[in-house]
């Protein structure tokens, strides 16, 4: 026959109690108070630490993982990890819609206004300036091929990744001109505007130029703008930005191909714009830049015989008289300094019509 369980008797109750009250006085002096049954397992005190959100973050919902904390919350963003080496940008060339490096291996220093040192930048040669004059005159007929809309289209893009990079720009602009953060952005907002200017002439440039003359006989007599071919651009020193692109926008505008050599004090600006055109839509080798002395590379451009138009902006009035004489030698366009430019006033079309032919047809009527 069964024998109920013992009842236990006061004294064991006791011990018990007592054996609780021992603990609890333990953890009490252990600091970590006395043990409340949660109906959860313990947590190891590391990986408490590690569930508890960090500073400046947002505890996790129920089901959400934690997160950082949401925008106005006044918290900085984590700093770097100390002792990180930041990835320094190797500046390079742009041909062919590539980023290649000099053949020539060169490359020479760019500081800013106040003599600090900003980057190397690659010191092209004349075998780089005749790979860009390649690669120019194969996109010549791609590009001079497409819709003037489509042209439109993608030069709005370009200016879309501009915006992107405003900030860079004006970062650029500041340290190499020496001017403000205000008046750099101010720059920077007029460069795109001024490229979006020139994005909408494309599809509108020829409704201006071209004509339906009157002549005697049964005829249609047609006059049509067409591109010259490739053309070669001394980009303005002085506006390493807005007044590169007020020089290179007109000229891919109207169907044109470029080789652009970016001013020597301050490339920086032209080698990020080649970023911005390389990440949008328009194709490679429309526009190639080339960094390094003007008296090098310059004189190259001026006597290549497959350079249709020469644009002497960025040069002095003695190197400009020199080139032009070297250009005549293979009947290039070529549009001259006009001296001090004033880059923020309406450009109008006056850079868009130097480098335009103009073609005629005639049909007859009733056939």
């Amino acid at each position: 026959m069964s024998t109920p369980p013992d009842n236990p008797g006061p004294s064991s109750a006791a011990s018990g109690e007592e054996e609780r009250e021992r603990a609890a006085a333990s953890d009490a002096a252990a600091g970590s108070g006395p043990r409340v049954p949660s109906g959860r397992p313990e947590v190891h005190a590391e990986a408490a630490e590690l569930a508890e959100p960090l500073d400046g973050a947002e505890a996790a919902r129920p089901g959400e993982p934690a997160g950082p904390a949401r925008s106005g919350a006044g918290v900085p963003a984590e700093a770097p990890a100390a002792g990180r080496i930041p990835v320094r940008k190797t500046y390079k060339l742009y041909m062919g819609g590539a980023f290649p490096r000099s053949e020539s291996g060169r490359c020479y220093p760019v500081t800013g206004s106040g003599g600090a040192h900003l980057a190397n930048a690659a010191l092209a040669s004349r075998k780089d300036a005749r790979d860009a004059v390649v690669a120019a005159r194969s996109a010549f007929s791609g590009w001079s091929g497409r819709t003037a809309y489509n042209r439109g289209q993608i030069l709005y893009r370009v200016a879309e990744m501009m915006e992107g990079r405003s900030a860079q720009f004006a970062a650029e602009i500041a340290e190499t001109d020496g001017i403000g953060a205000e008046r750099a952005d101010e720059l920077v907002a007029a460069a795109v505007d001024r490229w979006v200017y020139y994005a909408g002439w494309p599809d509108k440039i020829g409704q201006v130029l071209g004509a339906a003359n009157a002549v005697s006989g049964p005829y249609f007599n047609l006059s049509q703008p067409e591109p010259s071919g490739v053309v070669a651009i001394l980009a303005p020193p002085a506006a390493p930005l807005l007044g590169l692109v007020s020089v290179v926008a007109p000229v891919i505008a109207t169907g044109n191909t470029a080789v652009v050599v970016a001013g020597e004090r301050a490339p920086l600006p032209a080698l990020t714009l080649a970023e911005a055109l390389a990440t949008s839509d328009l194709p490679g080798g429309v526009v190639n830049i080339l960094t390094g002395t003007t008296g090098e590379i310059a004189p190259h451009l001026a006597s290549h015989a497959d350079v249709n138009g020469l644009d002497l902006t960025g040069a002095d009035p003695e190197t400009a008289a020199e080139l032009e004489r070297s250009a005549a030698q293979t009947l290039k366009r070529v549009l001259r300094p006009g001296g001090r430019e004033d880059w923020l006033a309406d450009p109008g079309i006056s850079r868009m019509t130097p480098f335009l032919e103009t073609k005629t047809v005639w049909h007859p009527i009733g056939v």
